[in-house]
């Protein structure tokens, strides 16, 4: 934050006229009153017509003083007429204001209209649609460092041979220093993993854990053969995996005979009981 305190402070007006002065005072002023809610993020509202349409805002103001490029995908597609027709060139706090007014109005033209304003934020819930990514791919500039919006969240985004990435920043890679950029090629945001050179890598496979009720009969059935050793007389861990679990096949074959000869017992009583009961017609 003091870094960026100082980058903003460095920043020079372009041209030295006095109105420009007075208006580069005020950004100024703005900028830095806005640097505190970075820590926490900021309030930017998109528009629907372009990468770079954003309502402008004291928090925007940061990013042109900075000469950082702001983005985002998520836009109509002009081969949807009745789409574009109902969400025109408003920013998503107009729509969103005009799809409340339109479903309550008397006129069904209207209501219509603001249903289909409706249905296009359903069906682009990501805030990322494909005609957006095809116009991001063709305004980054190769090699440009710009800030990504989606999700209301923002990312670090490159260009780098044709290809968009952004910044791996999430809390579960953190420990996997090989992971710098993942790809950013579809709507469903399952891209693939690079490195720092761009070479294509993949997570490291964890280990599935084994389903409690599982893991629990392992701890019985240690439990059990370290018994058996110390009941013979042995130390824990002098016998091998394999003896182990002879021992433990033994074990359960012992408890199983009178179970089996009970079971037989029974059987053999109740065919007698049967046999005694049997009448010759």
């Amino acid at each position: 934050m003091a870094h960026l305190g100082e980058c903003v402070l460095s920043v020079t007006p372009r041209e030295k006229t006095n109105a420009m002065e007075l208006n580069f005072q005020q950004n100024m002023s703005d900028a830095m009153a806005v640097l505190p809610k970075l820590s926490t993020g900021l309030d930017v509202n998109v528009g629907f017509s372009g990468v770079s349409h954003f309502e402008y805002t004291p928090e925007c103001i940061v990013f042109d003083l900075l000469d950082i490029p702001l983005y985002h995908g998520w836009l109509v597609d002009p081969q949807s007429p009745e789409v574009l027709a109902a969400v025109g060139k408003l920013s998503y706090n107009q729509l969103v204001e005009k799809i409340i007014d339109y479903k309550h109005s008397e006129d069904s033209s209207r209501v219509s209209e603001g249903l289909v304003a409706e249905q296009f934020l359903e069906s682009t819930a990501t805030q990322l649609s494909y005609h957006g990514l095809c116009e991001l791919s063709s305004t980054v500039q190769e090699g440009q460092l710009s800030v990504f919006f989606r999700n209301n969240h923002f990312s670090t985004l490159i260009k780098h041979q044709g290809h968009l990435y952004l910044l791996v920043t999430d809390q579960g890679f953190l420990g996997e220093e090989g992971l710098v950029w993942e790809s950013l090629h579809n709507v469903e945001g399952d891209g693939n993993f690079c490195d720092a050179d761009f070479r294509l890598c993949h997570p490291p496979q964890r280990t599935p854990q084994p389903p409690l009720q599982e893991q629990r009969q392992i701890d019985q059935d240690y439990l059990v053969a370290v018994s058996l050793q110390q009941a013979q007389g042995e130390a824990p861990g002098a016998l091998s995996d394999l003896e182990l679990a002879q021992r433990l096949q033994q074990e359960e074959y012992h408890h199983a005979k009178p179970r089996q000869a009970a079971g037989q017992q029974g059987a053999s009583s109740r065919r007698r009981d049967r046999e005694s009961d049997c009448v010759l017609l």
